[in-house]
């Protein structure tokens, strides 16, 4: 990718990524949609094998509006507008799958990880768990141009959301927002629960965070799963501190309460589970303040 072509991409995603900001920061918590990004870039549709509409399977269609009360609340939200099948920043910086690329990659670059192994790397593969993006191979530049210009930068914004409700309030309450197909390819019949909820097995948040969360939408009628499929991804790996204070909690929600999937349109239940996200919201912001250690020992 030459520096034109960049600048070109640039543009047409300017900005690549917005804060929606409270008016005043009242709670600890801040909210982060990675997925939910809708603007496909001119080239990268022309590189592409396939038509917008599979390219948009992957997407997070609408999750940022789902979550916008939270500034009301006095939070944040950050969410992209660079697609996942573009760039994810929900992997590590250099999840690099060699199949996808014409040169050789850097040294630092992590080939072997099961994410990359299933075509799902920072720069993806594949959609809809087998459908190939690309049409011929990128250029190591390329991705590493992508890497750059908007990865790098998300998690700068991300990290500085965070550190900034840890100065304020002591600690600091990440909710990693995702939506999930309602029926996988390997679906056999099951379907899924309208909801999953991830704290890598319990390591990236406080047990009393997940359980809140779960009882208040179990108590508002939904079904709810705890890290199965979807145990949470780099972010709620790698900022999941909850020794230091610092909580992340992954949740995922079933597309088919909220929009017709195919048509990638809102349904008539988007609103009434927007009402249910703000009543479980409510709920944690009232319960993160016991989640809070000592300054000191945070530090």
């Amino acid at each position: 990718m030459t520096l034109s072509e960049a600048e070109a991409i640039e543009r047409e995603l300017a900005p690549p990524f917005s804060v929606m900001q409270p008016g005043e920061l009242k709670v600890p918590l801040v909210f982060n949609s990675p997925h939910s990004g809708r603007i496909y870039p001119s080239t990268f549709l022309a590189a592409s094998r396939l038509d917008p509409r599979t390219l948009r399977r992957s997407e997070d269609t609408f999750v940022e509006e789902l979550f916008a009360f939270v500034t009301n609340l006095g939070a944040p939200l950050l969410h992209a507008h660079f697609p996942r099948a573009y760039l994810d920043v929900n992997r590590e910086p250099y999840e690099l799958d060699p199949v996808l690329f014409r040169d050789g990659l850097p040294h630092y670059a992590n080939t072997q990880s099961v994410r990359v192994v299933g075509g799902l790397g920072t720069i993806a593969r594949i959609v809809s768990e087998s459908d190939e993006i690309y049409r011929e191979p990128l250029s190591v530049e390329a991705a590493l141009q992508r890497i750059n210009r908007l990865y790098t930068p998300y998690h700068e914004t991300l990290a500085a959301l965070l550190l900034e409700a840890k100065r304020e309030f002591g600690l600091a309450v990440l909710i990693d927002c995702h939506s999930m197909p309602s029926s996988p390819i390997a679906d056999q019949g099951t379907g899924r629960p309208d909801f999953v909820l991830g704290d890598r097995f319990g390591t990236s948040c406080s047990a009393e965070l997940t359980r809140l969360a779960a009882g208040q939408l179990k108590e508002l009628g939904y079904a709810v799963a705890l890290n199965k499929p979807y145990a949470g991804g780099y972010i709620t790996e790698h900022y999941g501190r909850p020794h230091k204070a610092q909580h992340v909690l992954q949740i995922e929600i079933n597309r088919a309460l909220y929009m017709d999937e195919t048509a990638f349109e809102k349904s008539a239940g988007f609103e009434q589970l927007r009402g249910g996200l703000e009543t479980m919201v409510r709920a944690l912001v009232t319960g993160t303040p016991g989640l809070a250690i000592p300054r000191a020992a945070a530090e």
